[in-house]
């Protein structure tokens, strides 16, 4: 085969997804070594945009964790985790909106409208797209009762108003969101990137929900499994070869299947055009998860 016929090759190996995914929702929560890493940063703002040319709505929700931590340091402000979860205090809530609302979401902003797509940044806040209520984090004791931790000003998200974003989708656009949202008292409260991803891709009846993560996906003794369904999930849990951070992302990979999302993938976010690979060549990257 020479290299021209294996160029073709690749492009016609696309043609299926691109007849399936065309007009649909793909939701993509970034985050991880694919902000950090200038080459990664530039790849998955490229993705983004083909999948817009090509006829696919992209709708990206972002993290950043490690810009929030750089200025909470600098600023010299007491910071504290209770197993992974950040507490969040008023003048800490006001560095994490500062952060992700109006430095981190206009860079990926920036980078993609640099790359030729039509980008809009919005956060949770905005258009009324994301309600939430204060997060108690359930936390059991060394004698085996249940206790909920108020984590201060964390949110988990209770109703989504996708009107905003279906307006920005017809006009060509595409969301990129901050994980901050509102609750029905006007208080600021800040949203795990993931979870805001999932709510989001439920309320938009989106076709798949992908996280962009720095593991090669969900690993079960060392190897990489996909295909997964609740029961498998379900079960890798019980066992423990599913644990720590990676837990809260296939529960909410699990949510949002139950709520009628087709698919949820967690994909390596360290690996060049991630998002391309996964949504447009027959092997696809990292870990599926499926109804059923």
């Amino acid at each position: 085969m020479n290299h021209h016929s294996e160029k073709i090759n690749h492009i016609l190996e696309a043609l299926p997804y691109l007849i399936k995914y065309s007009g649909k929702t793909i939701v993509i929560k970034y985050g991880g070594a694919a902000m950090v890493e200038e080459e990664l940063k530039a790849s998955f703002a490229e993705d983004i945009v083909l999948l817009k040319y090509l006829g696919i709505n992209p709708v990206v929700v972002h993290g950043g964790g490690p810009e929030i931590n750089a200025l909470i340091k600098s600023l010299n402000l007491n910071t504290q985790f209770i197993r992974g979860h950040r507490v969040t205090d008023e003048p800490t809530m006001e560095v994490v909106e500062m952060v992700l609302t109006g430095k981190v979401n206009k860079q990926i902003v920036s980078l993609i409208q640099e790359k030729g797509g039509k980008p809009v940044g919005l956060s949770g806040k905005d258009g009324g797209l994301a309600i939430a209520e204060k997060y108690l984090m359930e936390v059991e004791a060394e004698d085996g009762k249940v206790q909920k931790v108020d984590l201060g000003l964390v949110g988990e998200v209770t109703e989504v108003d996708p009107n905003i974003l279906l307006t920005l989708q017809r006009e060509g656009f595409i969301p990129i969101i901050s994980p901050v949202a509102m609750s029905k008292e006007g208080q600021t409260l800040n949203i795990n990137a993931d979870t805001m991803a999932g709510a989001i891709a439920e309320a938009l009846h989106a076709d798949k929900l992908i996280l962009l993560t720095d593991t090669p996906g969900i690993l079960i003794d060392g190897q990489l499994v996909t295909g997964l369904k609740k029961a498998d999930i379900h079960g890798y849990i019980k066992t423990g070869q599913i644990s720590g951070g990676m837990i809260p992302k296939v529960e909410c990979c699990l949510r949002a299947i139950d709520s009628g999302v087709k698919r949820a993938h967690i994909i390596d976010g360290r690996v060049a055009h991630s998002v391309l690979i996964e949504i447009l060549t027959n092997q696809g990257i990292g870990s599926l998860i499926e109804q059923g």
